[in-house]
């Protein structure tokens, strides 16, 4: 199973070799823990690395149901999923972008970020409904108050340590990807920033407790983001087209003064109203004036170095805008040249000849010599 289409050979496990197959030695292992799962010996440790550990049966009124908490066992699962995702990144790249930008024909600078883009847009895509979808079912939304209510959340239902989970391997991934992807070294560091601060974020709430609200501020920041990478993708198609960045403009600010109004709601007034507040990591507990004053500080923190990025990148491009309209209004308007007045002869043209208006031509005559 090939994903991208060679013309040279490489020498085996060369610099080269890697990643020009990274996508097929991912498969090649992945297909290793699959096979696993035919024979009983290696049953258990294949499912190891594919379900979630660390289930318990909680009694509710009814029955019985199964929930999750989180544990050391949770790396490996988190490597298996690394490798579908890479597995997934060069089936997105391979049969989608590549040929998109085959036919649009594009720099290298815009090579790279539209590839960038369509790979965001779909992983946004994909986790905005696959988070509402959580978000509803759970009835996080219907109920806000649940986001602090009975905290510690230690016991986590299956899809939402699943949805963790597969985010913290994608982020994960993404880190490698720089290397395989032969990303320019400018492109580097701001996409290193991005990274980092996804996994911290999404770390920081699954290891904290704070998996309910994590949730809620996801979909918010994955559907700004979404946007963006849409208008960027329009963009490239037609330089012309940014009726999309307007949109993202607008919802980007009002997206940053909804997460920093359920952080402080949910962690500054919610958490600091619970009876229980003690620092208690074995049971998971983190509810202190310290762990909530380093929470929010992050966050606030977060969505300002956003907002001044984003303000930042909209003066440059007016300023730029501005130049653009000030140096078209001084390029002088190019003097029309006075037509060239053409003096004729008296007479008129007959055949291209010149003829008197008595019908004599009014050429001298040469007089004969006699």
């Amino acid at each position: 199973m090939a994903f991208r289409r060679r013309t040279k050979s490489y020498p085996l496990f060369s610099q080269e070799f890697v990643i020009h197959n990274h996508a097929d030695i991912g498969f090649c292992l992945v297909l290793c823990v699959l096979i696993g799962l035919m024979f009983e010996v290696t049953a258990k440790t294949a499912f190891l690395f594919i379900l979630p550990q660390y289930n318990i049966s909680v009694p509710t009124a009814d029955s019985e149901t199964v929930h999750y908490h989180y544990g050391p066992k949770d790396l490996v699962t988190i490597l298996f999923y690394i490798f579908i995702t890479i597995i997934l990144h060069a089936v997105v790249q391979e049969y989608i972008l590549d040929k998109i930008s085959k036919r649009l024909h594009l720099s290298k600078v815009k090579h790279s970020k539209f590839n960038e883009s369509g790979q965001l847009v779909v992983f946004h895509f994909t986790s905005v409904i696959w988070c509402f979808y959580v978000v509803v079912t759970e009835g996080y939304l219907t109920n806000p108050r649940s986001l602090w209510e009975d905290y510690p959340h230690v016991h986590l239902p299956f899809q939402v340590k699943f949805f963790y989970l597969c985010q913290l391997a994608y982020w994960l991934h993404a880190l490698p990807e720089l290397y395989f992807q032969k990303v320019r070294k400018e492109e580097i560091p701001r996409q290193l920033q991005y990274i980092c601060l996804y996994l911290v974020h999404i770390a920081g709430a699954y290891l904290l407790n704070l998996s309910r609200l994590g949730l809620i501020l996801l979909l918010l920041q994955y559907s700004t983001e979404f946007l963006f990478h849409m208008a960027r993708l329009f963009y490239f198609a037609d330089e012309n087209n940014e009726k999309l960045f307007s949109a993202w403009a607008a919802v980007f600010g009002i997206t940053r003064l909804f997460i920093l109004t359920l952080a402080v709601l949910a962690i500054g007034f919610g958490l600091a109203r619970m009876e229980n507040q003690a620092f208690d990591p074995e049971k998971g507990n983190f509810n202190t004036l310290f762990c909530r004053l380093c929470v929010l500080l992050l966050v606030c923190a977060a969505q300002a170095w956003l907002m001044w990025r984003f303000i930042h990148s909209q003066l440059r491009h007016w300023r730029e805008y501005w130049n653009e309209q000030s140096a078209k209004r001084r390029v002088p308007a190019t003097p029309r040249l006075p037509a060239r007045l053409i003096k004729r002869e008296s007479g008129y043209h007959e055949n291209g000849v010149v003829k008197a208006e008595n019908g004599t031509s009014p050429r001298t005559k040469k007089l004969k010599s006699p």
